[in-house]
This record gives structure tokens, sequence and C-alpha cells, in this order.
């Protein structure tokens, strides 16, 4: 049983064997995982792979068939909890779901006082928010003349409103040009730098690599946790090293052979060698080119990208 004072200094989200079915289909599947105070933590996976489901349940919009989940240290499969969750939690949902008779600023003013805010802090806030979010000069145009760009950024600003203690966000750069997503990661690293905790459903892999802190990749069931660094050093199966030498000889072949080097691939003076099968760094490997005469006019290293990692970890553990 997931006790209520663990989230205390270890998580501002503790999930434990979270599951939701759908009837006969299995949505989300006996997840755990921690989320500290302070941390983004992107959910990345195909899609139906049970992102949304489990925000919608850390949300307490929806219950969940088994398991529990602490936020805040608040059980959101608790009933008497949930509205409390509601107050602490902002959400960006999938739609933008605005009403498209109020302005900008009147959606901002209607969900703040469904929060129960004071009037200074409703405007206040409504100010702040329109403004980072590059909407101040369109706060009085109803939300139904906005692009769907401007859209989201407003629905982005109605789940901060309250100025949520985490925040939940489902595609938060969906339809955003390249500057305005832009706008919406500085957001979310001010956040950040706030002391909110953020979870990001995103298939952006890019944008996960610049705002995250940690990543999960799911597929029904959670496959692997980790720093964007750590999944793309973990996945080494086609990391190489490209040595560049003036002229390749003969000679150079021998030497990497005698190193266990034996799969390199040669582009005009471009040797590649895959790392993972050898015994050897890639500092051995030129220092042993120049002992044998190499002469040596670039290194570079190929490591995988995230996309690359995730590809891998959903086709390996799948």
């Amino acid at each position: 049983m997931l006790d209520s004072t663990r989230w205390n200094g270890v998580g501002m989200i503790v999930t434990e064997g979270l599951t939701r079915r759908f009837g006969t289909v299995l949505a989300v599947d006996d997840v755990s995982l921690e989320i500290a105070d302070g941390e983004i933590f992107g959910l990345l996976g195909p899609n139906a792979a049970g992102k949304t489901t489990t925000v919608r349940m850390l949300a307490g919009l929806i219950g969940a068939s088994s398991g529990r989940a602490l936020v805040a240290g608040l059980d959101v499969t608790d009933p008497s909890q949930v509205r409390e969750v509601r107050r602490l939690v902002g959400v960006l949902p999938e739609e933008a779901g605005l009403y498209g008779d109020l302005s900008a600023a009147r959606t901002l003013e209607f969900f703040g006082r469904l929060y129960r805010m004071s009037k200074a802090a409703r405007s206040e806030r409504t100010e702040l928010l329109l403004t980072r979010l590059g909407l101040w000069g369109r706060r009085d145009d109803p939300a139904a003349t906005l692009s769907k760009g401007l859209k989201q950024r407003l629905a982005l600003a109605r789940a901060l409103i309250h100025d949520p203690q985490v925040v939940l966000l489902d595609e938060p750069t969906a339809n955003l040009d390249p500057e305005a997503a832009s706008v919406v990661r500085d957001v979310l690293l001010d956040l950040k730098a706030q002391g909110r905790t953020i979870v990001v459903n995103t298939h952006r892999l890019e944008e996960a690599e610049r705002v995250c802190d940690r990543v999960g990749i799911l597929r029904t069931r959670l496959l692997r946790v980790g720093t964007p660094h750590d999944l793309r050093t973990a996945m080494t199966k086609s990391r190489t090293i490209a040595i560049e030498l003036e002229t390749v000889r003969d000679s150079d072949l021998a030497v990497l052979r005698d190193l266990g080097a034996d799969a390199t691939v040669v582009t005009g003076n471009r040797i590649e060698i895959p790392l993972p099968s050898l015994g050897t760094s890639s500092a051995d490997l030129v220092a042993a080119l120049v002992a044998g005469g190499a002469r040596v006019t670039g290194v570079s290293a190929a490591e995988e990208s995230l996309e690359d990692a995730y590809l891998t970890i959903l086709g390996d553990l799948a």
C-alpha cells in the first residue's frame, strides 16, 4: 500500500502500480514512478501509448482501475482528495477547449474566478501570462478569432492562471511555429526555476532533450526512465568513432585489426569504427595509429540521438 507520507522529500508525484482499463482495453499498465519536486519530466511514446490517460489520472480527471498515485501528498485515487488535487494542479489538455465568445483576458478572468482568486490576483496573473506568452496585444479578441497556435498559448495561460504547484501538459507546443514553441519552452524553464513540478507529454523528442530533466518512454507499460543523456548513451548499438587521416594505408587498417577493430568502414580518407565491440578506447585507437606512422587530421564520435534511443527502446522492450 502506498504510504501518503512517502512523497515528502522523495517525489512531488509518486505512482505505484497505476493502471487504467477502458472495458477490455488496457490503456495504462502497472506504472510505478517518482517525479521530484521541481523536475521537468517528459512522457514519450507513440499514439495510444497511454500518455494522455496517465496525465488525466494524475490530474484527478479520471479514476484509476487499480494502483495508487500521490500528487503533492494528495491521493488522486481517493475521491475525498480529488478536489484539492485539482486546485493544486494546472492542466493543458490535448484539445484547447476554449470558449470561443470569451476574449483572452475574459477567459483567464473566468477561470481565475473558478479557482476563487481575488480580483487583484486575477488581474495581475492575466497581464503577466498574456504578456509572457505574446498575447497581451490580443487580450480583447474572442478566442474563436485566434489562430490554432494562439489558442494553444491561451490554453497554456489558462492552465497557469492559479499559479499551480504541479503542471501537467499534453503536447504544449502542438500547432506552434518555432518562435512560439521557443517561448513556451522558456516558460517551462521559468516554472522549473520557480520550483514547479512539470510533466510534459510530447512527440517532439528534440523538445524533450532541451527542457526535460528526465524522460519516461511509455507504451502502455513504462519501458524505461532516465535522463535524455543516459538513454542516449545506454543505446550504444550503432555508436561509432570516425577517424580522418591524410591517407588511409593498409598498414593503418592492420593496426586497427590488431586492436580488434575488424568491422571498419573506409570512405575516402575517413575510417568509421563501431566502438561497442571493442575493448579499447577511442584515444587508444588514435594513439596506435599515430605510433604506426598515420597522420590523423580529425576525430569525431557519433552518439545516438534521443530519437535513436527512443526507437531502439520501443523496438527492443515493447
